[in-house]
């Protein structure tokens, strides 16, 4: 009898991710198109049964992270369920313009039309994120399982990491391999990560839920700013023919004096209606709230060994400009370019790692910083600082080359 030839494919490099998530399976799928002789391997703590498409977080999409989401070939099933952004206004509450006479609610505009873009984003839950990419790398496992596992129910106990020596992963059964290089993109929330070299707690609370508006425009992002806080809709698919729409939430306040915890559902409408500006439409309904603590929680170096952290094993940040995901993607874009020139085997992973840390570091420590003065600001006690913040957001609705400079920012990072 005659066994049929099977042919293995030389395996150069031989690759842990450390995290099934959004960020750690879009470095997966990228490194099983981008690195043909590489062999890659997928831990994640989730059973293989957990059904992820019901997570209901919303995460928000920038077009740089769209366009990789493109790439991966999972948008098209993203899409069908995500809620596009067309504009942003930005706008402070209260912001005392009227002192000056120049009005009592300046705010900035950044429109997709204005930038030559059909949209600056997208909307959609972690779920419908993330059941495409699981689904898309369970059928390359299946395929080719000489160069894609996924160990679903795995958690990883240790990681040690040296330089210029394979990575060892040891999993919660004391099992160790080893890997020429181990990349972690396993994050959390604030409150459930342990500290790292940069940390800052902002005593700060966020109330997330889902908002129910009549009127207004469907494809608009609302970032106010308040006295306690900032507070962000973003909008989210709607029924069909249904008269009203749905908005994202995230309500950010001092720990202190925060009782919103306290609040009945009609109370909490009355002060949003308060907060927001008339732009966004009518409130008629709110969900049930759930809130987590807000700090800065991040890594000097990304690099230690022959590892790398990325996304929010890297750094997690305030969500006042929602911009974590598309941070993590970014870093795993950049990992993957580092790769595909310095380390097609092995033994140009350590060059690719410092090029990667290299080329990440600007855009990695201005939006780190950017969010960090914009959360401690709300701290600040300093008379006539909204005014400031309202006169800044004035000026640059008049200075279209600054404004389509930020909106570039937002679209794409710092390139």
């Amino acid at each position: 009898m005659n066994t049929p030839n099977v042919k293995t494919p030389h395996v150069a490099l031989n690759v842990a991710v450390i995290g099934a998530g959004p960020v750690g399976l879009a470095l997966a799928l990228e490194a099983s198109a981008r690195l043909p002789a590489a062999r890659i391997t997928v831990f994640d703590a989730l059973p293989a049964d957990r059904d992820v498409s019901t997570d209901p977080r919303a995460l928000a999409l920038s077009l740089g992270s769209v366009q990789i989401l493109e790439r991966l070939g999972v948008w098209s099933a993203v899409r069908e369920v995500a809620a596009p952004i067309r504009r942003v206004h930005v706008s402070q509450q209260q912001p005392g313009l009227s002192l000056l006479g120049l009005g009592g609610d300046a705010g900035l505009w950044i429109n997709a039309r204005e930038e030559g873009v059909a949209q600056l984003g997208a909307v959609a839950h972690y779920g419908a994120i993330v059941a495409p990419m699981r689904a898309a790398w369970l059928a390359l496992c299946a395929d080719q399982p000489q160069r894609h596992s996924a160990r679903w129910g795995t958690k990883v106990r240790a990681l040690k990491a040296l330089p210029n020596q394979p990575a060892e992963i040891e999993d919660e059964q004391g099992v160790v391999e080893t890997f020429d290089l181990a990349v972690v993109a396993e994050g959390g929330v604030f409150a459930d990560q342990a500290r790292r070299a940069i940390q800052r707690d902002y005593h700060q609370t966020a109330w997330v839920g889902t908002v129910t508006l009549e009127g207004g425009d469907a494809g608009t992002a609302f970032e106010r700013f308040t006295p306690q806080g900032p507070l962000a809709l973003l909008p989210l698919p709607s029924p069909a023919g249904d008269k009203t729409r749905r908005a994202s939430l995230v309500w950010c306040v001092a720990e202190d004096g925060d009782d919103i915890a306290s609040l009945s559902e009609a109370q909490r409408l009355t002060v949003l209606r308060y907060l927001l500006p008339p732009e966004v439409g009518r409130l008629v309904a709110l969900s049930p709230l759930k809130s987590f603590a807000l700090g800065l929680n991040a890594e000097r170096q990304l690099v230690q060994g022959r590892s790398v952290r990325i996304g929010n094993a890297a750094q997690t940040m305030h969500p006042v400009a929602g911009q974590g995901l598309n941070l993590g993607l970014r870093d795993a874009r950049s990992l993957m370019d580092a790769l595909r020139a310095k380390a097609p085997t092995s033994a140009g992973v350590d060059a690719a790692l410092r090029q990667m840390a290299r080329e990440r570091a600007p855009d990695r420590w201005l939006l780190m910083g950017t969010t960090d003065f914009l959360a401690r600001s709300f701290t600040w006690q300093v008379p006539g600082l909204t005014t400031v913040r309202s006169l800044a957001l004035a000026g640059l609705q008049h200075l279209p080359l600054f404004k389509s400079g930020l909106a570039r920012q937002m679209m794409f990072g710092r390139r």
